[in-house]
């Protein structure tokens, strides 16, 4: 493994582009809930099989919010925070809690041999296919080893969460909701692959901190294939990130030139 050595460039400015206005803060909260309502409207019609593209989008709405409460990135404060990693639990079936020990141990160890997280970057594409299921194991199972009293018991109380989520699908009888946990339990298994491999996969000899990507396909990802931005300068919200782009690949030489998409084929360029 090859630890990536790329740093934040000097003399970009980007303190100017972390402010969150209480408009902004409303849009990031409330930005998954359209496609959950969808999601379990459809799946509580004949028509529940196409509840699922709307599961997928709500989960990648859902990993946009959870990743912004891991960094402090809502306006909101660190209790508030937490409160949103404990909802999100529910609502996605698993510890955030535990997810945002991982990410933090990614930020800190950049895919060198400390992150257990980012290990998913070097894996081939079968290859992490076939982790993906232990993934959410491997995190909860490392953050539990930190042995941090106030990371465990917010651990147990998304564990308890998770508990009655399924209690309730199995105990109602509902298959909208049963539709949904379906959902979220194969979006988990999947996420280490759309989470992780598509934003660091063959990265790790060049030095970058992640892919990036521009046009359309960034935008339909709700931003969050500006990965090489987000490791450089975490603070900077998901939804300024553009702005951020621009700066570096304008005030920073070879910035542009040496960029990774995420997708090629589909790259904006811009």
């Amino acid at each position: 493994m090859c630890n990536p050595t790329e740093r934040p460039p000097a003399g970009i400015d980007w303190h100017d582009l972390r402010p969150m206005s209480r408009l902004d803060t409303l849009r990031e909260l409330t930005l998954p809930l359209p496609w959950l309502v969808l999601s379990l409207a459809v799946y509580a019609s004949p028509f529940w099989l196409l509840g699922f593209p709307a599961s997928f989008m709500f989960f990648l709405c859902a990993l946009r919010l959870n990743h912004e409460a891991i960094h402090g990135n809502l306006g909101l404060s660190r209790r508030g925070d937490i409160a949103v990693l404990h909802t999100l639990s529910f609502l996605m079936g698993a510890s955030n809690n535990a997810v945002a020990h991982g990410h933090m141990v990614h930020h800190k160890h950049a895919m060198g041999p400390g992150d257990f997280e980012g290990r998913c970057g070097h894996m081939g594409f079968f290859e992490v296919m076939r982790y993906g299921p232990r993934f959410t194991w491997d995190i909860n199972r490392h953050a539990w080893a930190a042995k941090r009293p106030a990371l465990r018991r917010r651990m147990i109380i998304d564990w308890t969460l998770n508990a009655v989520l399924l209690a309730l699908s199995l105990g109602s009888g509902l298959a909208w909701l049963q539709l949904h946990v379906a959902a979220i339990v194969i979006a988990q298994c999947l996420t280490a692959l759309f989470a992780v491999w598509v934003t660091h996969q063959g990265t790790s000899e060049t030095g970058l901190a992640g892919r990036s990507q521009r046009g359309p396909l960034a935008h339909l990802a709700y931003l969050m294939f500006y990965h090489r931005e987000h490791h450089l300068f975490p603070r900077v919200p998901v939804h300024r990130r553009p702005d951020l782009a621009r700066r570096l690949d304008t005030g920073v030489p070879g910035y542009a030139a040496s960029r990774l998409p995420v997708v090629p084929l589909f790259d904006g360029g811009k």
